[in-house]
C-alpha cells in the first residue's frame, strides 16, 4: 500500500488517508438519498435507484483511487441526474430505459474522446465563459427543482411561477434550509447529510399534529432490506440510438466533460495536485475513470457518474492519494441494505440540499468578464436558458450558437477554432432533430 499509493512521496500516512476518505464520504454521502429521490420521479423504483447509486459510487471511486490514484470521489452527478429526469424523461418524453441507454452511449463517446485524446481539442475549443455559465445554469436549475419539490414555489397562471402557501411542510423545509446553510457556513463536516437527517426528524409530526397536512410525510418502513438489483441491465441500447435521442447523448457528454474537467482543475489548483508541467495530476487516467463511471452508470441503472468537487473537503483533511478515494468508495457499500430507512426521507428534507448545491455551482460566474458583451451575452443566455427551459441541452446549444454569431458579427470569426465550429454544427443539428 505504501509503495502503490506513494504515501511517503505525497507526505501522508495510512491514518491520514483513511480519515480523509471518511471526511470525503460524509461530504458526498447525501447523493445516496438525493439521487434516488430525483430518479424515482422518472418512474424508476427508489430502492433500485438507491442500489444503482451505491454501486456506481463504489466502483467509480474505487477506480479513481486504484487506477488514477487521485483522492477524488466519483458518484452520480448533481445536474446530470436532473437532466436525466426532468429534461430527457419528463421533458422529451423518452422512457427511463432509453435514457439509461443514452447514459451508456455517452460514456462510450466520452471514453473514446479520452482514449484518442480528442478531449484535449474539445477542452481547448470551449470558451471558458461558457464553461462557467453552464455550470452556474445547472446550479440554478437544481435550485428551482429543490424549491418546487418543497412546494415553496408553485405554478402561477399570471406569472408562470409564484410563492406557494406557507404550510407546515413548507415551513419545515425553510427550517431545514436555514439549518443546513448554517452548518455549511460553519464548515461542519457532512453538513448536508446532517441537515437532511434533522429535517426528516422535524418532518415526522406533519400530518399527525397539523390537520393542514392530512397524510403523514413519514411512516416507518423498516430498517434493512436486501439490495434491489431490478435496474441492472435495464437500459435500452437500440432505441437510445435514434436521432431524437442524440441531443440527450450530446448533452450528457458535454456536461460530464465540463463538470469533470473543471473539478479536476479546481481540486488540483487548490491542493497542489499537479504534475511537473503544472497540469492536474494523472488527468488522462482521471478522465478515463470518469468515462468508465458514466458507462457503468447506464448498465447499473443510474444517471452518469462524475467527479465530486466535495472531494475538496477530504483533500483539506490531508488526503493526497488514491487511498482516500478507495476508503470513501468502500464506505458507500453499507447503504445497499438501507433502502427502507432511506425511502422514508421526504422531499422537503432533500430539497434544501438541492437549493444549496445550486449555491455551490454558481461560484464560477465571478470569472466571467461581464463588461465584454460579445462574451457576456452568450454566457448569460447559456446560464438562464438552462433553468428557464428546464433543459441543460438548450442552454448549451444556445450558448454556443450565440457565441459564434456574436464573434462573427464583431469581426472576430477567426478566433473560433475548427473544433468549435464542429460543436456549433452539432448544436444546429440537435435543433433540427428536436424540431422533427
Amino acid at each position: 500500500m505504501e509503495s502503490y499509493f506513494e504515501l511517503k512521496k505525497n507526505n501522508t500516512t495510512i491514518r491520514t488517508e483513511v480519515l480523509a476518505g471518511l471526511t470525503s464520504f460524509l461530504a458526498t454521502a447525501y447523493i445516496v438519498v438525493v439521487n434516488p429521490s430525483i430518479l424515482s420521479q422518472a418512474g424508476m423504483p427508489f430502492s433500485g435507484a438507491l442500489t444503482a447509486t451505491v454501486l456506481v459510487s463504489f466502483f467509480s471511486s474505487l477506480m479513481m483511487g486504484l487506477y488514477a490514484r487521485n483522492p477524488i470521489v466519483v458518484a452520480p452527478g448533481m445536474g446530470l441526474n436532473a437532466f436525466f429526469t426532468f429534461s430527457a424523461v419528463l421533458g422529451m418524453g423518452i422512457t427511463w430505459q432509453v435514457a439509461l441507454g443514452a447514459v451508456f452511449w455517452s460514456g462510450i463517446v466520452f471514453l473514446l474522446l479520452s482514449v484518442f485524446k480528442v478531449r484535449v481539442l474539445i477542452v481547448k475549443a470551449i470558451p471558458r465563459p461558457l464553461r462557467y455559465a453552464i455550470a452556474a445554469g445547472i446550479g440554478l436549475f437544481i435550485t428551482i427543482i429543490g424549491f418546487a419539490n418543497a412546494g415553496f414555489i408553485v405554478p402561477n397562471e399570471a406569472t408562470t411561477t409564484g410563492l406557494g402557501p406557507l404550510s407546515p411542510s413548507v415551513l419545515t423545509f425553510l427550517g431545514g434550509l436555514f439549518l443546513m446553510a448554517i452548518l455549511i457556513a460553519r464548515n461542519v463536516t457532512g453538513a448536508i447529510l446532517v441537515g437532511i437527517v434533522l429535517t426528516t426528524l422535524a418532518a415526522y409530526p406533519l400530518g399527525r399534529w397539523w390537520a393542514t397536512d392530512a397524510a403523514p410525510l413519514i411512516s416507518w418502513q423498516g430498517l434493512l432490506a436486501a439490495p434491489d438489483f431490478s435496474l441492472i441491465f435495464q437500459l435500452d441500447l437500440i432505441n437510445s440510438l435514434q436521432f431524437a435521442v442524440f441531443p440527450v447523448i450530446f448533452a450528457f457528454v458535454f456536461t460530464d466533460l465540463f463538470d469533470s474537467l473543471s473539478t479536476f482543475v479546481g481540486l488540483a489548483e487548490a491542493a497542489n495536485l499537479t504534475d511537473e508541467h503544472g497540469e492536474p495530476r494523472n488527468v488522462g487516467r482521471s478522465l478515463t475513470a470518469d468515462a468508465v463511471s458514466t458507462t457503468i452508470s447506464g448498465l447499473l441503472g443510474s444517471s452518469p457518474g462524475t467527479a465530486y468537487v466535495e472531494s475538496a473537503v477530504g483533500i483539506e483533511a490531508g488526503g493526497r492519494t488514491g487511498l482516500t478515494a478507495v476508503v470513501a468508495g468502500v464506505l458507500f457499500l453499507p447503504f445497499l441494505f438501507l433502502a427502507p430507512l432511506l425511502s422514508m426521507i421526504p422531499a422537503i428534507a432533500t430539497a434544501p440540499a438541492l437549493v444549496l448545491v445550486g449555491a455551490f455551482m454558481v461560484r464560477p460566474i465571478v470569472r466571467i468578464n461581464w463588461l465584454k458583451m460579445d462574451e457576456a451575452i452568450p454566457a448569460f443566455l447559456a446560464m438562464v436558458l438552462i433553468p428557464f427551459t428546464h433543459s441543460i441541452s438548450q442552454g448549451i446549444i444556445w450558448g454556443f450558437l450565440s457565441w459564434a454569431v456574436l464573434k462573427v458579427a464583431t469581426g472576430q470569426g477567426r478566433s473560433i477554432s475548427p473544433t468549435l465550429w464542429v460543436i456549433v454544427a452539432f448544436c444546429v443539428l440537435a435543433l433540427v432533430m428536436q424540431s422533427h
